[in-house]
């Protein structure tokens, strides 16, 4: 006969349950609290950056020249400056307007076709050449808008006139023919950088680009042409309409709240003039690279720093 103890199902506490239930609850805990600290410190982290720089604005365009603006005139970007410039693209958006052609302005803003990655609008000779995010968005030909008459005797009429013209040197390419220009000099644009600084040097005094273009003026009045001067040795004609401002018709359609712009030749015939004054920009006239850099920081990082 068996024990009645024997038979009893006596119940067993569920130890091990309780014990892994505390050890769960335990860890939930501790990765509720560290998920916390995280919040805590992205927050943190955050704050600390908006204080360290100045807010983001990119409907905002800040548009320069690129002689004399972002470089000295034929001249490499300084790396310095350029790193400043690539650090203001993060919070506004930046873009360059020359008379020079692409190959030109590509040369001196970065290696290859780096230029057209560092700014987000590139527009080459006068805005007749534009790119976008990188993309070529737009062609014009000059020959197109003038008609080969009227070109052939501009040409004529431009080497004509320079083979009376007595200097101290003269070296190649002295007409260029760019998409939406064409660029005349006196020297040729194959001198040396010593030899334009001393070219400059006797137009100073001698006027002779100034009288040059009175010359062209008279000829060919009511052809709806425009003549501006632009850097050291040269000079630029081109369609009346396809200065600079040629441009502004592509970004009026971009989104933009404002365009700040840049440039140098802000004065009656210089290249950035029209553009300069145009109501659809906030314009500011600049002596060099390092001065187009400071008025950038007191406009986006002083402010902003001023704010936070």
């Amino acid at each position: 006969m068996r024990d009645l103890d024997d038979t009893k199902s006596t119940p067993k506490l569920n130890t091990t349950n309780h014990h892994e239930r505390g050890h769960l609850h335990t860890r939930t805990t501790l990765q509720k609290k560290k998920r916390k600290k995280k919040r805590k410190r992205r927050k943190k982290k955050k704050k600390m950056e908006k204080s360290n720089s100045f807010s983001s604005d990119r409907t905002v365009l800040c548009l320069f020249d690129v002689d004399g603006t972002l470089t000295r005139p034929r001249e490499k970007i300084d790396p310095q400056l350029d790193e400043f410039f690539q650090t203001l693209r993060r919070k506004v958006k930046i873009g360059i307007v020359g008379g020079s052609d692409y190959s030109k302005i590509a040369e001196q803003l970065g290696e290859g076709d780096d230029v057209i990655q560092k700014f987000d609008y590139v527009f080459a000779e006068n805005g007749t050449v534009q790119y976008k995010d990188g993309e070529l968005v737009s062609k014009h030909a000059i020959q197109n808008q003038l008609g080969e008459e009227l070109l052939q005797d501009l040409i004529n009429f431009c080497l004509s006139y320079m083979g009376l013209i007595k200097l101290p040197k003269k070296r190649g390419t002295f007409i260029e023919f760019r998409n939406g220009m064409l660029n005349v000099s006196p020297i040729g644009r194959s001198c040396s950088p010593a030899e334009r600084i001393e070219f400059s040097e006797i137009d100073k005094r001698e006027k002779i680009r100034e009288k040059f273009v009175a010359a062209l003026k008279e000829k060919f009045a009511g052809k709806g042409l425009r003549f501006t001067k632009g850097g050291l040795i040269s000079f630029d004609i081109f369609p009346e309409g396809w200065d600079k401002r040629l441009c502004l018709e592509r970004l009026e359609r971009e989104g933009l709240d404002t365009i700040y712009f840049f440039g140098n030749e802000t004065t009656d015939g210089g290249n950035d003039f029209e553009i300069f004054n145009d109501p659809r920009t906030i314009g500011f006239t600049v002596f060099s690279p390092d001065d187009t850099a400071r008025i950038c920081r007191e406009l986006f990082c002083d402010a902003a720093s001023n704010d936070s």
